[in-house]
C-alpha cells in the first residue's frame, strides 16, 4: 500500500442546531479519483472545507503525505498542494478573470502572465474564458470555468471539485474528464462531490457515502449501480417521474421577435427571440453558459424593461415595459441561477425571504397595523420546508446558514407554493442530491398537469429530456426552433449548440 495522499480520522465539526462531520474517516491513494457522496446536508461540503483550511475542525486528524497537518488558512492548503473549486464561487464581482486569479497565485508573476496562463489553460482544456472580463459578466457556468482553471494552475497534488460539473454542457463534461483522467494518472488525487451518480461511476475508483454527517460506507462505485448508490446515499431509490401525455392549452407566455442590444461590453445581443410556452407544458431552453441566457431571462422576469412594446406578452397583457412586481400579480414567478444575492438575500432568515416574492406573505393577517406577523410568516416558510424536505435550523435560519442544495429547495418551492400560472426557473436542480433533484421535478410536472405553463432554462440535459414536453437551444443569443423532446438526441442538440441548426 502507498503512503494515503489524505487521511482523515475522527473529524468533528458542530454547528448551533447541527452536527455537520460526526467521527468522519477518509483515506485517499495518490493518483485516486475518490468520490464523497451523500444527499444535501450530509456534511460533504464542510468536510471539503475543513481539508482546505477553511473551515477549522473541532476534534479529528489530518494526515497529509504522511504528515500530520495543521492546515489554519486555504493559504497554507495551497502550499501544501490542495486546491479546491468550490460549489458556490468565491469570486470578487468587480475584478476580472485574471486579477481574480492573480489572488491566489505566486507574486512573483505578474498580471499579465496570469493573464497569459490562464488563456493556455483555457485552450488546452477547452474550458474557454476571456482573462480581461469582469466577473460580474458572467453566467454562472463561465465563473465555474474560471474556479476550475484557478485551481488547474496550482498543479495540486490533491484537487477538490464540489459539484464542478453542474453547469458545464455534456461535450465540456467529456473534455473536463479527459483532464481528470490524466491528472490522476501523473499522480494528482482527486476528491470528487457530485450527486450525478453516472459520472460518479464512470470517473471514480472509490466512494465514501455521508449520511447525517456521518461514513456509512465505502465502495468500488464501478462496480455499484445508480440504485444502490441511492439506497446508500439517501436509504430509497429516488421515486419515478410520470409524465403524462397531454395536449397544451393557450398560450400563457408569448415572445415574437424580441431583440436587445446587450448593456455591458461582455454581454450577448437577444437577437429576433420567438418563444411560446402554453398553459400544461414545459419547455427547455438548453445551451452552453454566456450565449444570451442571462440576457433572455432577465428580459422575461422583469429587470430588463427593455423589450420593444408586443414583444413580450401573458395571455392578453402586454407585458414588455413591466418590472417584475407587476408580473408577479399577472401569475409569472420566477427562479434564478443566482441563489445567493438574487434568489435570496444572505443575512435573512428564510421566513423573510418570503417577503421577496410572495405578495400575499405580506398581506392580511400577516401584516397588521402597519407590523409583521412574524408567526404566521413563520408557518408559511415551515410549511414549505415540510413540504420539500428544506434542512435548516428552522424558520428563522439565515439563508446563508443552509446547504446549496437546500437552499434551492427553498427557493424553488417558495415560488411553486405561489401556484403559478406561469413558472420560469433557471437550473432547477444545480447543485441537488438525486432524492431532491426527483422532488423537484415532480413538482414542475405537478405545476404542468395542474395546467401552469412552465418554462425551464438549464444546462443539464438529463434534466430537460426528463421534464419537458418541447426543448429549444440558445446560441449567440438566437434562439433555435423547438423540437418535441421524443425527436431530440443529444447529438442533435449538441450541434444546435454551435448554433448550427437550419431555420424553421
Amino acid at each position: 500500500m502507498p503512503v494515503p495522499r489524505l487521511q482523515l480520522t475522527g473529524i468533528t465539526k458542530a454547528y448551533p442546531g447541527v452536527v455537520a462531520n460526526s467521527d468522519v474517516a477518509l483515506t485517499v491513494l495518490p493518483g485516486q479519483t475518490h468520490a464523497v457522496l451523500g444527499e444535501n446536508g450530509a456534511g460533504k461540503s464542510t468536510l471539503m472545507k475543513i481539508i482546505y483550511g477553511s473551515v477549522k475542525p473541532d476534534a479529528g486528524q489530518i494526515v497529509f503525505n504522511g504528515q500530520v497537518a495543521h492546515i489554519r488558512n486555504p493559504k497554507e492548503a495551497r502550499a501544501l498542494g490542495i486546491s479546491m473549486v468550490f460549489q458556490h464561487f468565491n469570486l470578487f464581482d468587480t475584478l476580472t478573470v485574471a486579477e481574480n486569479v492573480w489572488l491566489g497565485q505566486d507574486k512573483s508573476l505578474s498580471l499579465n502572465q496570469v493573464a497569459e496562463r490562464i488563456t493556455q489553460k483555457s485552450a488546452q482544456y477547452g474550458l474557454d474564458i476571456d482573462p480581461s472580463r469582469p466577473v460580474h459578466t458572467l453566467g454562472v457556468g463561465e465563473m465555474q470555468r474560471v474556479e476550475i482553471i484557478r485551481a488547474l494552475l496550482t498543479n495540486p497534488q490533491l484537487l477538490i471539485l464540489d459539484e464542478p460539473t453542474s453547469v458545464l454542457t455534456p461535450q465540456a463534461v467529456e473534455k473536463l474528464f479527459v483532464v481528470l483522467q490524466q491528472l490522476a494518472s501523473e499522480g494528482c488525487s482527486i476528491v470528487y462531490i457530485s450527486h450525478k451518480l453516472h459520472e460518479i461511476r464512470a470517473l471514480c475508483t472509490a466512494c465514501t457515502v455521508l449520511r447525517g454527517g456521518k461514513v456509512t460506507g465505502v465502495c468500488n462505485p464501478a462496480e455499484e449501480s445508480n440504485a444502490s448508490l441511492s439506497r446508500l446515499m439517501i436509504g430509497a431509490e429516488p421515486p419515478k417521474l410520470v409524465h403524462h401525455a397531454r395536449a397544451p392549452g393557450a398560450a400563457r407566455l408569448a415572445v415574437r421577435g424580441l431583440s436587445l442590444a446587450r448593456e455591458d461590453q461582455f454581454g450577448v445581443d437577444l437577437k429576433g427571440i420567438d418563444l411560446q410556452v402554453c398553459a400544461g407544458e414545459v419547455v427547455g431552453i438548453a445551451g452552453v453558459s454566456g450565449n444570451g441566457q442571462k440576457e433572455l431571462l432577465y428580459a422575461l422576469s422583469g429587470e430588463d424593461c427593455r423589450a420593444s412594446a408586443g414583444s413580450i406578452t401573458m395571455g392578453e397583457h402586454d407585458v414588455a415595459a413591466l418590472h417584475p412586481g407587476a408580473r408577479r400579480k399577472l401569475g409569472l414567478h420566477f427562479v434564478p441561477e443566482e441563489r445567493l444575492g438574487r434568489g435570496a438575500v444572505p443575512t435573512l432568515s428564510l421566513a423573510q425571504n418570503l417577503l421577496l416574492t410572495r405578495r400575499e406573505a405580506i398581506a392580511a393577517p400577516r401584516f397588521f397595523g402597519g407590523w409583521l406577523q412574524l408567526r404566521q410568516l413563520d408557518a408559511q416558510a415551515r410549511r414549505i420546508m415540510e413540504r420539500f424536505g428544506v434542512k435548516a435550523n428552522g424558520p428563522e435560519a439565515a439563508a446563508r446558514s443552509l446547504s446549496g442544495g437546500n437552499l434551492q429547495k427553498f427557493i424553488v418551492g417558495r415560488e411553486i407554493d405561489a401556484q403559478p400560472s406561469l413558472f420560469i426557473v433557471s437550473q432547477p436542480t444545480w447543485g441537488v442530491d438525486v432524492g431532491a433533484a426527483a422532488q423537484i421535478r415532480g413538482a414542475m410536472l405537478a405545476l404542468r398537469d395542474a395546467g401552469c405553463a412552465v418554462l425551464v432554462v438549464s444546462e443539464e440535459l438529463d434534466e430537460l429530456f426528463e421534464v419537458c414536453d418541447r426543448l429549444h437551444v440558445i446560441a449567440h443569443g438566437k434562439l433555435s426552433p423547438s423540437v418535441a423532446t421524443a425527436q431530440a438526441t443529444v447529438e442533435r442538440l449538441g450541434e444546435w449548440m454551435s448554433g448550427l441548426w437550419s431555420p424553421a
